[in-house]
Formats: structure tokens, sequence, C-alpha cells
């Protein structure tokens, strides 16, 4: 998918691991990418700069950055986090004052990165929070295209050790229950494609996923890659005792059918959707 010469792209957070992948992905289809950071001064800018981004100063904290680093834009890509003092309660209002400055500037396409299953009541509340962040988008008077990833690969190296010369992943899900993943890589291409070509998303959404394995199944990757043996233990719920958030979610992993991705979908957006050994190749 080529991109339009004329148009100009914006990337909110781009040198967070989504941001930076859709930035990229954007900058390797010859799009004009306008890079909306916190510092503008940080080594990640800097490299986006060299690659022919145009990096721009947008700081949540300081509303009054949003507006001008918008003016201009053609389309604009964005997500919120959970990660704030606020919890995932702060991810709708995160939303409203991007969306709103977006509007205020005249942008006419937005394409927000949510999560698979936001959508189908999960009572995770990270991912009934992003609903919300959707839900205030829609009423906006802009084009809205959501992608909603699945369980990202870059989780799993925190989640497995080395020990006695194994590779062992440890998660609170019954083996025998896939979990569908996505590589960071394949979110950012899929979002550029949505924001280059609204069009490529029909129904303006979409849950993306690039793999499905069980417990063992992915263990046995993540060691086979190292030339280790791999093992997986399921930990009990209450593992996550103190953590609702997670606890919630690898509730509903377990609770088929959990993440709907649409691996068809992704495979064509991305260009060739990573698998789990795809992605390690490229680690």
């Amino acid at each position: 998918m080529s991109a339009n010469s004329t148009e100009l792209y914006g990337v909110f957070a781009a040198t967070g691991k989504q941001g930076s992948a859709t930035a990229e992905a954007l900058l390797e289809q010859g799009a004009r990418v306008r890079a909306l950071v916190r510092r503008t001064d940080s080594q990640q800018a800097r490299d986006l700069e060299a690659r022919g981004a145009e990096v721009v100063l947008a700081d949540l904290d300081r509303p009054e950055t949003l507006r001008p680093a918008m003016e201009g834009l053609d389309a604009l890509w964005f997500m919120t986090t959970m990660n704030t003092p606020a919890g995932p309660a702060g991810e709708p209002p995160m939303a409203k004052a991007l969306g709103d400055a977006a509007v205020e500037a005249g942008v006419r396409r937005l394409v927000f990165s949510s999560v698979d299953g936001a959508e189908r009541n999960s009572s995770v509340p990270h991912f009934d929070s992003k609903y919300d962040a959707e839900q205030y988008l829609r009423e906006l008077p802009v084009g809205l295209t959501v992608v909603r990833p699945v369980f990202f690969m870059e989780n799993l190296p925190y989640l497995s050790t080395v020990e006695d010369g194994e590779t062992v992943l440890r998660m609170p899900l019954p083996d025998g229950i896939p979990l569908q993943m996505v590589a960071v890589r394949d979110v950012g291409r899929v979002a550029a494609a949505a924001l280059l070509d609204p069009s490529a998303v029909p129904g303006g959404a979409l849950g993306i996923a690039g793999d499905e394995l069980t417990g063992s199944e992915i263990a046995n990757v993540l060691g086979a890659t190292a030339g280790r043996p791999g093992r997986y233990e399921a930990l009990p719920l209450e593992s996550l005792e103190g953590q609702a958030d997670s606890q919630a979610m690898f509730r509903w992993f377990g609770e088929l059918p959990a993440y709907q991705g649409d691996f068809e979908a992704t495979n064509t957006l991305a260009g060739g959707a990573l698998d789990l050994d795809g992605w390690l190749a490229t680690r």
C-alpha cells in the first residue's frame, strides 16, 4: 500500500513501542510523518528525525501543546495507557483530550489502538476503559478506525526464565488453552495501513493476531530458539493476588473464546504477519 505524497500522518507517543512501530511502518511506505512526542531531544526522537519524520512537542500533561502539534495533519494515530497513577480510569480522559484536540485542529481521520475483546464485555478493567475511550471517539465528527491487538509477544520474555538448562515459562493460564499473540511490529504495520487507507479495515475495527499457541507450545518455541528444552508451568490465578487487572485478564483468557483476532486480515495488512518463531528470529 503506497502513501499519498500530499497527506501528513501524525503518530502520538511516537517513541513508545506501538508508536515507534507505527511511525517506522509509515516511513517505510514513504509517507510524510509527524512524530508527536513528550521529549523532542530524546535519542529516539532524533532517530525519527534522521529518518525523515517531523518531530514536535505533544504532552498530555501540557494540554496546550496538543492542538498546535496536530495542526495540518490529515490523520492521527494514538493509544491510551493504564500505566499512570489513575490506572485504567485515566484512559477515557486521555482519549477525550487527544480526540478533542484533533477535532479542534481539523484532523479528518483517527486511528485508535485499543485491545481485542474490549467490545465484548470482558470485565477486564483496562479492556473496559479502552472501550469507553472507543465509544467517546465514535461520537466525534471525524473518521475513526479502531485497531485491536491481542497479547503482545514482547511480554513473553518477562514471563520466562532459564532454570537448570531449561527455558521455563509461567503464566496463570491452564495448559492446553491457546493464547493469541501479535508482534508490536505488526501492530504498527496494520495501524499504518489503516492510516494510509481507512477502507482497508471494513467496518472500522479489527482484532489483529499473528499466532495462537498453548503454554507448552510457547515454552517449546522459546526454548528451541535458545537451543534449550522448554517447559511450561501453569500458575493459579491466586498468584496474581493484589493485581486485580491482570487477574481479571488471565481469568478471561481461560474462558474461551477469549481473543478473536482476524489472522487473515492481519497477515494481509501487515504484509506478512510474524508468528512466534518469526518474531523471535528478529530479536
